[in-house]
């Protein structure tokens, strides 16, 4: 059976043994599929460097620093590749899978999709994605490109309740099919939790010898697709007690805020449930964004007329805009609009840190650029600035539910009619979820794994050898 790395590698890819990480350093480029780029899941580059930026404070409107970890630079171009690793290598040590057997059946709404495409394919499995037919068609086309399997289900971001009728329907026709729902399968808040909350922790105390920052994480804010990046922010508010975990989620959905539903232009959140991975009792405010906000600052960044409008207005000189402007997707739009909101919504002030995620880039968006062009035109200057103006710098406090002791309740008594009515689940499970300690204990298999991960691989060569 072919194994990658363990959360601790993950974590900190300089403990890797150094000819493992200088082959898999050296396939980045040379050879993308080859299985050893498994050891490039991490939020560290080769020089050990986290993917991040700070964004000018002249694009944000607020004192505050605005850092975003972007996922572009991960396998696959998207840090969801590590949500999939995560799923997987727990499911192979315990014995729930074996790729000389199953079936993998990856549900999700993209970039996990894609995630488990490159990683199931990689490790030896037949693969296959359960997808929405409306994504973007690049999606469709990195996962064939790994070479998995696809099979669409009606409709789009928001229509999760057809992904999982679809993967019932394989469950009970194909007794060697494995489901590795994003969903529910706690290897993906194990990997967030950990990986992610640490690597931004550490971010933090770098940034304050840069002279950024005051060495802690004022909040985290992530938007909620699977709802798995959220959980560093869990890790965080053990390491900075008065940090705060804000959620995201459209106007256009607003599913914890207002028990709501509907069709949006997100890609990645807003699937119109609560996730059984989800600690809600630990969230400390819900904002919702309007979609067609994240999208029209995408096409700023994304447009010619509007990097120019950046460059010369909004701080990114020398150079930096062609990086930056190919940097973040909808959904870390989405993100940015957020934190901002988050910085006014607390009054946090020039040494406080928010950080927040691009989970993927504008490649997966390209289609939707063409798209949205087609439909309204070129943009031109004005418009340009004016998104900058009304969506950044004027973004308001308003659709911000605090998480009170009731809102938390209430978020998760929404998971009841997913999780039990829908997806077997019991009540007893549900409830157990309220004790603090069936969350520390997810979090405390970190070590467990790592520690069967490594005999593991003491009994086989590393892949690549």
């Amino acid at each position: 059976m072919v194994t990658g790395p363990t959360f601790e590698e993950m974590l900190h890819p300089h403990k890797i043994d150094p000819e493992v990480r200088a082959k898999a350093l050296r396939a980045r480029h040379e050879a993308p599929l080859d299985p050893i780029n498994l050891y490039n899941v991490t939020w560290r580059d080769g020089e050990n460097q986290v993917y991040h930026v700070v964004l000018p404070k002249a694009l944000t409107g607020v004192d505050t620093n605005i850092v975003v970890i972007y996922g572009m630079a991960f396998p696959s171009g998207s840090h969801k590749v590590g949500a999939a690793y995560s799923v997987l290598i727990e499911k192979q040590l315990l014995g729930e899978v074996d790729p000389s057997k199953h079936t993998l059946v990856w549900p999700s709404t993209g970039n996990y999709g894609i995630g488990g495409a490159f990683i199931g394919c990689r490790m030896g499995y037949d693969s296959v994605v359960v997808l929405p037919a409306d994504m973007s068609k690049e999606r469709f086309q990195r996962i064939e490109s790994y070479g998995a399997r696809i099979i669409r289900t009606p409709g789009s971001e928001s229509n999760v309740k057809e992904i999982y009728d679809e993967v019932n329907r394989i469950r009970r026709e194909n007794p060697n099919a494995r489901i590795l729902n994003q969903f529910e399968v706690m290897g993906n808040y194990r990997f967030h939790y950990y990986v992610t909350g640490n690597t931004v922790a550490e971010l933090a105390a770098e940034l304050h010898a840069r002279g950024i920052g005051n060495g802690r994480v004022a909040a985290y804010v992530s938007s909620m697709g699977s709802a798995g990046t959220i959980a560093a922010g869990d890790r965080l508010k053990q390491l900075f007690p008065e940090h705060k975990i804000v959620g995201l989620e459209p106007i256009q959905c607003p599913t914890l805020y207002n028990n709501g539903y509907g069709a949006h232009e997100i890609q990645g959140i807003g699937d119109k449930h609560v996730t059984w991975i989800h600690n809600v009792l630990n969230m400390d405010a819900l904002m919702c964004i309007d979609d067609m906000d994240s999208v029209n600052a995408l096409r700023v960044f994304a447009s010619p007329v509007g990097r120019q409008v950046l460059e010369r207005h909004y701080g990114f000189g020398d150079g930096q805009i062609d990086f930056y402007g190919n940097l973040f997707g909808i959904s870390g739009m989405c993100n940015i609009i957020g934190a901002i909101k988050t910085a006014r919504h607390y009054r946090l002030g020039a040494g406080d840190v928010i950080v927040t995620v691009a989970t993927d880039s504008l490649e997966r968006y390209y289609s939707v650029m063409q798209h949205m062009e087609a439909k309204h035109g070129p943009i031109t200057e004005t418009q340009a600035i004016g998104y900058i103006e009304r969506i950044f710098h004027g973004a308001r406090t308003d659709w911000v539910m605090d998480g009170t002791s009731d809102a938390r309740q209430r978020w998760h008594n929404l998971k009841y009619y997913t999780w039990v009515e829908q997806q077997g689940k019991t009540v007893d499970e549900l409830d157990a979820q309220r004790n603090p300690q069936w969350w520390i204990r997810h979090q405390q298999m970190v070590a467990e794994i790592d520690d069967m991960l490594i005999a593991t691989r003491e009994r086989q060569p590393v892949v690549g050898d």
